[in-house]
C-alpha cells in the first residue's frame, strides 16, 4: 500500500516539490468514537423505519403511504451498516502526502478529489495518538462536531470535515516531520 501511496501522490507535486512522508490509512472496517452515539442512534432511526414499513405494508395501505416510508428504510439500513463499507471503501482510495512545500490528501469514493494544504498557511497542526502508534494528525483547528460526525461518510460532506491524515501508521514520526517542514517552509518565507 506505501507504494501505491507514493505513486498515487507523487503525480500531484509541483517541479522542484520534495517528497518527504506518503501513507494510506488504516484500512478494513472498524468502529470509532463516534460509534458509541451513531449504533444507538440508527437502531433507533432503522427500528422505527421498519416498523413504520412493515405496519403500513400489513395494514394495506395506500402505495403514498408505503413510498413515503421507502427513504427512510434506506437512510436506515445506510447509517445501522452501509457506512461502515463505505467509509472502508473510502479509506482504501484515500492517499496521504507530505511535501516540502504542503500537505496532500487524495481521496474519493467515485471520482478521485485533491486536498492540497499549504505548510505556510498551517496554523493548528495536532496529534491523537494510539497505544499501537497508530494515529491521526489533524491539520487545522478540531471542533467536537467533526469527531462526533467522522465516521458517517455521506458523500460530498468531506470538504466539511478538517483536513487530518487518519489513523496512520507511526502517528508521531508523521507529526514531528509536518512540525519540521512547517518551520522550514516559514523561515524560507521570512528569508
Amino acid at each position: 500500500m506505501k507504494g501505491n501511496a507514493e505513486h498515487e501522490t507523487r503525480r500531484h507535486l509541483e517541479s522542484g516539490e520534495s517528497l518527504l512522508w506518503s501513507g494510506v490509512p488504516k484500512q478494513g472496517i472498524f468502529l470509532r468514537a463516534s460509534d458509541s452515539f451513531m449504533i444507538p442512534f440508527s437502531l433507533l432511526w432503522g427500528g422505527f423505519a421498519f416498523f413504520w414499513e412493515y405496519v403500513v405494508i400489513t395494514k394495506g395501505a395506500s402505495l403514498l403511504f408505503v413510498l413515503f416510508g421507502v427513504p427512510f428504510v434506506l437512510i436506515g439500513l445506510y447509517i445501522i451498516a452501509g457506512r461502515f463499507f463505505v467509509d472502508a471503501k473510502m479509506r482504501a482510495n484515500t492517499y496521504y502526502a507530505l511535501t516540502d512545500r504542503r500537505a496532500i490528501i487524495v481521496s474519493g469514493l467515485f471520482t478521485q478529489s485533491t486536498n492540497s494544504i499549504p505548510l505556510r498557511t498551517l496554523h493548528d497542526i495536532s496529534l491523537k495518538e494510539r497505544r499501537d502508534r497508530t494515529g491521526t494528525v489533524i491539520l487545522g483547528r478540531s471542533n467536537p462536531l467533526n469527531d462526533l460526525y467522522s465516521g458517517i461518510q455521506w458523500p460530498d460532506m468531506s470538504q466539511f470535515r478538517v483536513p487530518s491524515f487518519e489513523r496512520i501508521d507511526n502517528a508521531k514520526y508523521v507529526h514531528d516531520q509536518i512540525l519540521q517542514a512547517h518551520r522550514a517552509e516559514n523561515q524560507k518565507a521570512a528569508s
